[in-house]
């Protein structure tokens, strides 16, 4: 038998199951409790009373309108007419002891015509006399016992007393674990957030772990940094020396090596690009997605190139870092173009997520490739268009990290209006 229907409705977050640990447990045994011990001990007790008592109405019933007997009995008798004899039995709804009275009373006297239970203090029993109905009434203390509910009270307030106590002693030890979710979060969508390990031993150890292993990354971001500066520089100073010994030759012999020095001054700057997946900005801050876009196919329609806007939805701010989304919708944008006639440009911001989508018109990428393309350095050149350029494999791969350091991901797919590439930069707010 398999449970699995049953995850759909348990709570996803971590206080929603806590609290769930500690009020079933609490619910259950209330439910136990009430059936054992209230169903069997107060229905018992209330039986035996109310028995002894359906005795004596008997006795007083034989004798009829005797008020020395009924007095005796602390029993007030008294003769009533046809119409004042009620034609069903009367309780409060919540009056569950009374259930027991009734049924004992109807079981226990043979000449009972109706039971009236008007409140906590008084049972008043119609029954047929020899002299016609009569109305027999008592204390209803001698019939069941006192305040039966009076236990579901208590058990009720001290268990949602004991429940809150409870709740708040187990939120303050998962506040140090939400409080490390929300660390790495942050940290896996390119943010720092000031953390300090607290809580249970085994806490505060997965804390130390994290901070350890965030200080390890930031460390070897700062040591890959101060590598390419200065791979940068060291390879552009021969590259530019390249170039002015080049600039001395004839033309014809210096265009085929002045060619090959272009090239790799653009690998380099890709490789540049690549390794440096925060573009300048280590920190992300509050920015329009759709002015930034909107920016961005601007300036691509000012050099030429054939890109529209072609959806806009949703509005508000993000916390994102512009630098590295607009290089990675420069590179969509870039590939679009170079691979097709045209290209479309859409943004869809909800509450949940925001979608960057670049579609265009060119071959597209087989599914079975589409993997392969967000690696580094893979071109897929026999399955696009070369005759409009080709690049050096890194600008879809570009994209996708910087999707990833937003806490998002690049997809690839088919466009369902234009027939190309339909590339999605999703980012989960």
């Amino acid at each position: 038998m398999t449970f699995r229907w049953l995850k759909r409705y348990m709570p996803h977050g971590l206080y929603g199951r806590a609290l769930l640990i500690l009020i079933l447990p609490v619910v259950t045994l209330q439910l136990v409790v009430s059936v054992v011990f209230i169903q069997r001990h107060f229905e018992g007790v209330t039986r035996q009373m109310s028995t002894a008592v359906a005795r004596e109405l008997n006795l007083v019933l034989e004798v009829g309108e005797e008020d020395r007997l009924a007095d005796a009995l602390s029993l007030t008798l008294r003769k009533v007419m046809e119409a004042e004899v009620p034609q069903t039995n009367q309780r409060r709804w919540y009056d569950f002891s009374g259930l027991v009275v009734i049924g004992t009373l109807m079981e226990r006297v043979p000449d009972i015509r109706a039971v009236a239970l008007p409140n906590d203090r008084l049972v008043t029993v119609y029954a047929d006399g020899p002299d016609g109905p009569v109305a027999v009434s008592f204390d209803r203390l001698r019939a069941s016992a006192d305040n039966p509910h009076q236990l579901l009270v208590n058990m009720v307030i001290f268990g949602a007393l004991m429940t809150v106590i409870a709740y708040l002693y187990l939120r303050n030890q998962l506040r140090p674990i939400t409080r490390l979710a929300e660390a790495s979060q942050a940290f896996g969508r390119g943010r720092v957030v000031p953390y300090q390990p607290a809580g249970a031993t085994e806490v505060r150890a997965a804390g130390n772990a994290f901070l350890d292993m965030r200080a390890r990354i930031e460390r070897q971001i700062e040591q890959r940094t101060m590598m390419l500066s200065g791979v940068s520089h060291d390879l552009r100073t021969p590259l530019t020396r390249m170039k002015l010994g080049l600039s001395m030759l004839d033309a014809d012999d210096a265009e085929p090596l002045e060619r090959d020095v272009r090239d790799m001054e653009r690998l380099v700057d890709a490789f540049l690009d690549f390794a440096r997946d925060d573009v300048g900005q280590a920190t992300a801050e509050p920015v329009d997605p759709v002015a930034l876009v909107t920016q961005l196919v601007e300036d691509a329609q000012r050099g030429g190139k054939a890109v529209t806007l072609k959806e806009v939805e949703g509005e508000g701010q993000v916390a994102l870092r512009p630098m590295a989304i607009s290089r990675a919708m420069e590179n969509l944008i870039n590939n679009a173009v170079r691979y097709g006639t045209r290209a479309e440009v859409s943004v869809t911001l909800t509450e949940k997520s925001l979608r960057f989508r670049v579609e265009d018109d060119g071959p597209g990428i087989a599914p079975d490739r589409r993997e392969d393309a967000l690696k580094p350095f893979v071109r897929l050149d026999p399955a696009r268009n070369q005759d409009r350029g080709s690049g050096v494999g890194l600008g879809l791969a570009i994209a996708a990290d910087v999707a990833r350091s937003h806490g998002g991901i690049l997809r690839l797919g088919e466009s369902s209006t234009m027939g190309g590439l339909r590339a999605d930069i999703v980012i989960a707010r």
